[in-house]
């Protein structure tokens, strides 16, 4: 396969730059109408699939709303990677995944290996048992041409607490992540495939984040308050590497499949504008 940054910036090319998150609430299946079951959730996730599967460049479902009716459920998020992965969207797992030695294996092993029913084009990661612990996954993702999104600077009032604590070497926990990202992407063009999660909402990053060289997932457009202009305010110079994502601002306009796409529309031509 191509380099999952080189995939990506394809698709981006090709449908915008926006991913939308596929994120079975109980609130949602209740606004959709529909049961609080396998069935329920199965009947949602493909709506959305057919809404917006070729249509944007990135889906992302959240693997813990899935995770919730067990195994069943897990077989619905099956089904939606290879749905999804058979058009011209492309795939990131939601898992925020992050363990040492054999367990990171494993995950590598269950997320960013083709031959695994549960790999996407790429998976979100916690490297906060520190940035090395990740290695298997980085690993994974340069032999298959995955991906990989690490949590940088998330929009939750909790996360400064660790991300904005300093080392011994006066870098912040998350300027230090970022800066093994960009090492990981040195020299690579169009984009890089280890990209960084920062929030839409964080404001002002005291970052230079053209140096990570790879994609920014930016979720918290909408419903979280992030906006296309904050957004803009927040990357700058790095804007052509962001990848701005929603979910509910989407995903409310259901369960009309012409309503989504409308809705997925809109978000984009106001991140363009």
């Amino acid at each position: 396969m191509e380099p999952f940054g080189e995939r990506l910036h394809a698709a981006m090319q090709a449908h915008g730059p926006l991913c939308v998150g596929i994120d079975p609430h109980p609130a949602l299946l209740a606004a959709w109408g529909l049961q609080q079951d396998v069935s329920g959730l199965a009947r949602f996730a493909g709506r959305v699939v057919d809404a917006l599967a070729g249509r944007v460049a990135v889906l992302k479902p959240n693997s813990a709303f899935f995770e919730r009716f067990g195994s069943r459920g897990i077989a619905v998020l099956e089904s939606v990677i290879a749905d999804t992965r058979s058009t011209s969207t492309l795939v990131i797992v939601d898992a925020k995944r992050g363990d040492l030695s054999s367990t990171a294996e494993a995950y590598a092993a269950a997320y960013l290996d083709p031959s695994s029913s549960l790999a996407g084009d790429a998976v979100t990661a916690s490297p906060f048992l520190g940035f090395g612990s990740l290695q298997p996954l980085v690993d994974a993702a340069t032999t298959y041409g995955t991906g990989l999104f690490v949590l940088a600077l998330t929009s939750n009032p909790e996360g400064p607490e660790v991300q904005a604590a300093v080392n011994s070497d006066g870098r912040t926990v998350a300027a230090t992540i970022l800066d093994h990202l960009a090492r990981l992407n040195i020299g690579v063009q169009p984009l890089g495939s280890f990209g960084a999660v920062v929030g839409a909402t964080v404001g002002e990053v005291a970052y230079d984040l053209t140096q990570v060289n790879g994609p920014l997932l930016a979720p918290g457009l909408g419903a979280q308050g992030g906006t296309a202009g904050g957004i803009r305010g927040t990357f700058g110079a790095a804007m052509a590497q962001v990848l701005p994502s929603t979910s509910r601002e989407v995903l409310g306009k259901g369960p009309d499949v012409q309503a989504l796409r409308d809705a997925a529309q809109r978000t984009l031509d106001d991140l363009t504008a």
